[in-house]
C-alpha cells in the first residue's frame, strides 16, 4: 500500500511526459544490473564519475548490450579518491556532462527492473542527478543481491554471522574476480551473482 502511494506520488511530481513510459509496468523478461564509480560514498555531496550497466535475459548475461560511460565531474578529483575508483582525470578526457549522461543512461534501461550491490546508494547518486531535471526518483522496481545472498545463507545456517563483502559472496559462489576495476565489470560480476543465486534459490 506505502509503496503504491509513493509511486503514485512520484508519477505525478513528473514534469516531462516525454518520460512517461518509466512508469509504465514491465512485462519484459530483462532485468539491469548497473554499479556507479563515485567520488566519495556521500550521496548529498559525491558525484558519479561513471556509469556502467549490462542486460540480463533469463540466465544470460547480454554483454552486447552494455552501458559504459564517463560523466564530468565539477571539481578536480583528489588523489584520495582516485585509489579507491581508479578513475584517473586523464580518462575523463572524453566524459560528457552529467545530465546528457542520465538522459542515456535512462533510454538504456527503459522500465526495466534494476539489479545492484548496494544498489540504493547507485540509485541515491543517480537520483541526485535525475531528480532536479524531471522532479522524479527512478521508479524502476530494485533488486538488491546482497539481500538474495543473506536470505540464501541465513535458511543454511539461521544463526550465522553472514560477511555480505563483495569479495566473500564472490568466493562463495565461486564466481571468478574480473581483472580491472571499473564500473562495467562491477556490472558484469553483479549479473554473474544474480545468475548463481536465481539458481541456486530454485534449487533450495
Amino acid at each position: 500500500m506505502f509503496e503504491s502511494l509513493k509511486r503514485s506520488w512520484n508519477r505525478r511530481s513528473l514534469r516531462d511526459e516525454n518520460y512517461g513510459w518509466l512508469f509504465d509496468p514491465y512485462a519484459g523478461d530483462e532485468l539491469v544490473v548497473l554499479d556507479t564509480e563515485t567520488t566519495g560514498l556521500n550521496p548529498k555531496r559525491d558525484e558519479i564519475l561513471s556509469i556502467g550497466a549490462v542486460k540480463v535475459k533469463g540466465d544470460r548475461i547480454l554483454t552486447s548490450q552494455s552501458f559504459e560511460m564517463f560523466l564530468k565531474p565539477s571539481r578536480a578529483i583528489s588523489t584520495e579518491s582516485i585509489k579507491i575508483h581508479h578513475i584517473r582525470p586523464c580518462d575523463l578526457d572524453h566524459a560528457i556532462e552529467p545530465l546528457e549522461g542520465v538522459q542515456k543512461f535512462l533510454e538504456f534501461i527503459g522500465n526495466r527492473p534494476l539489479v545492484g550491490y548496494y544498489l540504493e546508494f547507485d540509485t541515491a547518486m543517480l537520483n541526485r542527478l535525475i531528480k532536479p531535471w524531471l522532479g522524479i526518483t527512478l521508479p524502476n522496481r530494485q533488486i538488491e543481491v546482497s539481500g538474495l545472498y543473506f536470505d540464501k545463507k541465513i535458511a543454511l545456517i539461521p544463526q550465522g554471522n553472514i560477511d555480505l563483502r563483495f569479495d566473500t559472496i564472490l568466493r562463495d559462489l565461486n564466481i571468478p574476480r574480473m581483472g580491472q576495476h571499473n564500473a562495467l565489470n562491477d556490472a558484469i560480476m553483479t549479473a554473474m551473482v544474480y545468475i548463481k543465486l536465481q539458481h541456486t534459490i530454485k534449487l533450495h
